[in-house]
């Protein structure tokens, strides 16, 4: 799932970002005396040296009988273990680019990006120029949903005709596949199913609510993402619960409203058939039909964890939510107060439906389902690099052998990838992505965590590189976004702007009794309007502290009105320039939310925001002066004859 991506500003404006140094990749690198794990299964080879040449392995053999070519450099692994580099099969990256190389410093050297955008395109090209540090990337298309889409930012199809031209513009524009979603009607999916096989692209992602998991199996979709309909298909009441979420879709295109939740309300009603109808054999029967298709499953258990353990307090206050954005942390929370305030029974349901989803992990696994580790990254406590490792913690805890965990983040993604030449295994000819760790992941899954250097691309980050790649982003996470800013401006001008708009209407109104004189009123105005601007500077203060993208001259903005406004003070007659001065403010909010729209790939309307401050700030103007207009007028006006 995209889960928050709608709620989030991609961080603008930041400080350039100076990537750790690796290894110079003209230096052939060796790795002596280290132990090779085998992840097809095979037996571990220790005492190996692996010779490294550009970004492949050219050479492989026991350390005893293979020397290191003259002038490399050499890296004694002993007592280490050498895995292949980890993919993380279901990713987010709304993030900014500087956050890229929290995957390379846990080891994870490539992952799929589960919604695209031609943002990610650019990181790619940049990744693989060597420009920025971060994973090679599969990239999906843009989610393609229904004529009432889950996102409003998602590719809405209405028909055939659309839902092929949705496959075709996505190929045009580089997709590496196709992104499915929920609530895409039966025509429209199998139009995009049978489009997809001619222009030879794959579909992967959601199996829809109108489709069976059968179905979408028989229809060539080529992976299933968060175990979504498996187990309604494992039911012995299959028939009805597929009836009641088609019916619930019919009702949302009717409606054209959009839904609140990902389970309409008749589903909603059957949930705890769902699982009290379980049936081994009908489950048998399904993961039959899906290995016989090669239908793959990345289960992401990672952020299905979350929904039911956000009531745990050691859950929420994880130590790695130091390396998250501050605007991706506002969601988290957001998030976390939202499930911690769900009924009794909502929280026995979602905690028995994830016990479920292990249980049968674990048996498509035995079936011979092909899995995949994905982690749903950047849905609320889905860390990015760090939970693949929960991910494949969370495999064994389902019924994995470690080393089926293992292939689920190596061998597997290059299969599914159809880059077996290239990725998943330790081997000669190769790509040299890498990570040697400190202990046998064999032995314990959580070992893959004990990294003690990560090769990518034949480069060596060593753990001093890693942890300064981690230090950066830690630093970077604590500042606010220029996203963040922008919002935290205009909101401190609307409550600054609306609490002087109603004081001075006030005033405005006391105003016209011709037994007060402006003498009395004005400086009361004046010392509102004071208090509004300075409780505005403080705020923008405030920020500057706090964020690289701020700086301390926005507060003299405020501090520079208020000075305008003692001089006009002094001389009424100066009321006019009050309507000058919000100009600035909406220069300054535009041009903020003019930098936040071109990097999210917004259109520029984005920018009209900025009128918030504008009516905010130029009513109590218009009040005032008016008030004063009358006051002078009345004053000066001749007396009838």
């Amino acid at each position: 799932m995209r889960g928050f991506a709608a709620f989030l500003l991609i961080p603008v404006l930041f400080a350039a970002w100076h990537a750790p140094q690796a290894a110079d990749s003209q230096q052939p690198l060796v790795l002596t005396h280290v132990t090779v794990i085998d992840v097809t299964g095979g037996p571990s080879k220790p005492d190996n040296t692996v010779i490294i040449s550009g970004d492949r392995i050219v050479a492989m053999g026991a350390s005893s009988s293979l020397a290191a070519p003259p002038g490399a450099q050499v890296v004694d692994a002993t007592g280490k273990y050498l895995i292949p580099g980890l993919w993380d099969m279901h990713v987010h990256l709304e993030d900014s680019k500087e956050y890229l190389p929290l995957f390379i410093a846990n080891g994870v050297t490539g992952v799929r990006v589960m919604w695209g955008f031609p943002f990610h395109h650019e990181w790619r090209k940049d990744i693989e120029a060597g420009k920025i540090v971060g994973p090679h990337m599969v990239i999906a298309s843009p989610i393609v949903d229904g004529p009432v889409p889950y996102w409003p930012d998602s590719v809405s199809v209405a028909n055939e005709a659309e839902a092929r031209q949705a496959v075709i513009k996505a190929k045009q524009d580089g997709a590496d596949f196709i992104k499915v979603y929920s609530l895409l009607p039966r025509d429209e999916y199998f139009a995009i199913a049978d489009e997809s096989k001619k222009q030879g692209i794959p579909f992967e992602g959601h199996v829809p609510d109108a489709v069976s998991a059968e179905e979408a199996s028989n229809a060539g979709q080529k992976s299933f993402e968060h175990l979504l309909s498996i187990l309604p298909a494992c039911s012995t009441h299959s028939e009805e619960l597929l009836k009641a979420q088609q019916a619930d879709l019919a009702e949302i295109i009717a409606s054209k409203k959009h839904p609140l939740f990902a389970i309409g309300p008749r589903a909603w009603a059957l949930r705890w058939t769902v699982l009290d109808t379980y049936s081994p054999e009908k489950a048998a029967a399904l993961f039959a039909v899906l290995k016989s298709n090669g239908t793959w499953q990345c289960p992401t258990l990672t952020v299905l964890r979350q929904f039911w353990q956000m009531k745990d307090p050691a859950f929420r206050n994880d130590a790695r939510l130091k390396y998250v954005p501050q605007d991706t942390l506002l969601f988290w929370t957001r998030s976390s107060l939202s499930a911690r305030g769900m009924p009794s029974k909502g929280y026995a349901y979602v905690k028995r439906a994830y016990q479920k989803d292990l249980e049968v992990v674990g048996a498509m696994q035995r079936s011979g389902v092909p899995i995949l580790a994905g982690t749903d990254q950047e849905n609320p406590y889905c860390f990015a690099g760090f939970s693949l490792h929960d991910e494949l913690g969370l495999l064994v805890q389902a019924g994995l052998s470690p080393l089926e965990a293992l292939q689920a983040a190596t061998v597997n993604p290059a299969k599914f990838l159809g880059r077996e030449r290239d990725l998943g295994t330790v081997d000669q000819g190769k790509v040299a992505d890498l990570v040697l760790l400190d202990a046998n992941p064999l032995d314990d899954i959580a070992n893959t965590k004990r990294i003690y250097a990560v090769v990518y691309g034949g480069k060596l980050y060593s753990r001093a590189a890693l942890d300064e790649m981690l230090a950066k982003v830690e630093t970077l996470a604590g500042k606010r976004s220029a996203g963040s800013s922008a919002k935290i401006w205009l909101m401190n001008s609307a409550v600054a702007g609306g609490i002087v708009t109603v004081l001075f209407a006030i005033v405005a109104r006391l105003l016209e009794n011709p037994d007060r004189t402006v003498h009395v009123y004005l400086p009361i105005a004046i010392a509102l309007w004071i208090a509004g601007y300075v409780y505005l500077a403080l705020a923008l203060s405030t920020l500057a502290r706090k964020t690289n993208t701020a700086r301390a001259w926005w507060a003299w903005i405020p501090i520079l009105n208020v000075v305008l406004v003692l001089r006009i003070a002094r001389k009424p007659v100066w009321w006019i320039v009050l309507l000058l001065i919000p100009v600035v403010n909406i220069v300054l909010a535009a041009l903020i939310w003019k930098s936040v729209a071109k990097v999210r790939q917004k259109s520029g309307w984005w920018g009209a925001v900025a009128i918030v401050p504008v009516v905010n700030l130029i009513v109590p103007g218009y009040l005032a002066w008016s008030a004063f207009d009358r006051e002078e007028r009345s004053r000066t006006a001749v007396p009838t004859l």
